[in-house]
């Protein structure tokens, strides 16, 4: 039975309910009046037979009218409810989630069972992707490392010409870069199959911060930018040290990278109620308004990165919010062109009784 069939079955049951009472209202008044004719007595007022009828037959009439048509409305949109709440349940990492059954073979379950099929599709399809990225970032392992052997030995060879050598190193900076890449590929693929694990341990995160601070030194040195650390609070987290310290990394090389020369980066790491709040400005040119929404996509980087000739391939902060999310924890990025770009990090403090443990 459809929607509308039985939408109209119900309300023409309610309105027949409704207009009987008032029917049988009316014929009881009606007989009413005639007794009294037949007794002789003095029939009411028409004001009055006509307030009666409004008031004990014509108010609970509306009323029934009004509930019902509430309740069946609220019994028709039921479904709808119970559907929308299960679909936002629905993301990229939750494609096993489906819609549960309305049971009603009207129009909804035919909507459900098309969802369904659709979610079905595109778990497969993600699926598959992320076999075919596994697979292809394994397969790419070796013959990067057999050709950085090679390369190397090549370049260590007193033979070579020096015009060769620079050839040879320029090679090897270049199969490094791709080694990254094909790194950080795999460990988004393992992420997005949920086959990392964190080795979780209360892990006092100033300290990480302390050390990113001093290899953030090291690493603006060439392009001459001041990094400074502006606040430390004690903090301790229950993370993984080794995912914490790549997150670091990430962010401030990143901040560093798309920098300017003679330009700034401040870190700061504060406390807040039960949060480790985590601050990375730089001065850089920036991300468009635009652009905001994808900076955590993969492989995206913004028009002012992609001219620069910055290295890097867009999948830097990708990995930061998967950490971070990991966590338990959000990550911001926000931006002002040409001004200060912002990431914000927050991260859940360590329990007592994680402490203890």
């Amino acid at each position: 039975m459809t929607i509308r069939t039985r939408l109209m079955l119900w309300m023409g049951g309610v309105l027949f309910l409704s207009l009987a009472l008032l029917a049988g209202a009316l014929h009881y008044e009606w007989v009413e009046g005639q007794r009294r004719q037949t007794q002789g007595r003095q029939p009411e007022p028409a004001w009055e037979e006509v307030g009666e009828v409004l008031l004990y037959y014509a108010l609970p009439t509306t009323l029934l009218l009004f509930l019902g048509s509430w309740w069946l409305l609220r019994k028709s949109c039921a479904p709808i409810t119970v559907l929308t709440r299960a679909a936002e349940r629905i993301h990229i990492n939750n494609l096993q989630e489906r819609l549960p059954p309305t049971g009603t073979g009207d129009e909804l379950e035919r909507l459900t069972d098309v969802f369904n099929s659709m979610m079905a599709r595109l778990d497969e399809s993600f699926t598959h992707i992320r076999e075919f990225t596994l697979n292809a970032s394994h397969e790419l392992k070796t013959p990067l490392t057999v050709l950085r052997a090679e390369t190397e030995t090549a370049l260590r060879d007193s033979a070579t010409p020096a015009a060769q050598r620079e050839i040879f190193a320029n090679q090897i900076d270049q199969i490094v870069h791709l080694t990254r890449i094909v790194d950080s590929l795999t460990l988004l693929a393992k992420a997005d199959a949920g086959q990392v694990t964190l080795a979780l341990e209360p892990v006092r995160l100033d300290e990480l911060v302390r050390d990113s601070f001093a290899d953030a030194q090291l690493l603006a040195r060439p392009g001459m930018i001041t990094v400074e650390l502006k606040t430390c609070d004690e903090t301790t987290v229950q993370g993984d040290r080794h995912r914490l310290k790549q997150l670091l990394l990430n962010l401030t090389d990143n901040a560093i990278k798309h920098n300017q020369p003679h330009g700034s980066v401040q870190m700061a790491l504060q406390r807040l109620g039960d949060s480790a709040e985590l601050l990375i400005r730089n001065g850089g040119p920036g991300v468009a308004s635009e652009n905001l929404p994808r900076v955590f996509d993969r492989f995206f980087r913004g028009d002012a990165a992609h001219g620069s000739g910055v290295e890097g391939c867009g999948i830097g902060l990708a990995i930061a919010q998967w950490i971070v999310r990991a966590h338990g924890g959000s990550i911001a990025f926000s931006s002002q062109p040409g001004e200060v770009t912002t990431v914000t990090v927050r991260l859940p403090l360590a329990a007592a009784g994680q402490l203890e443990d």
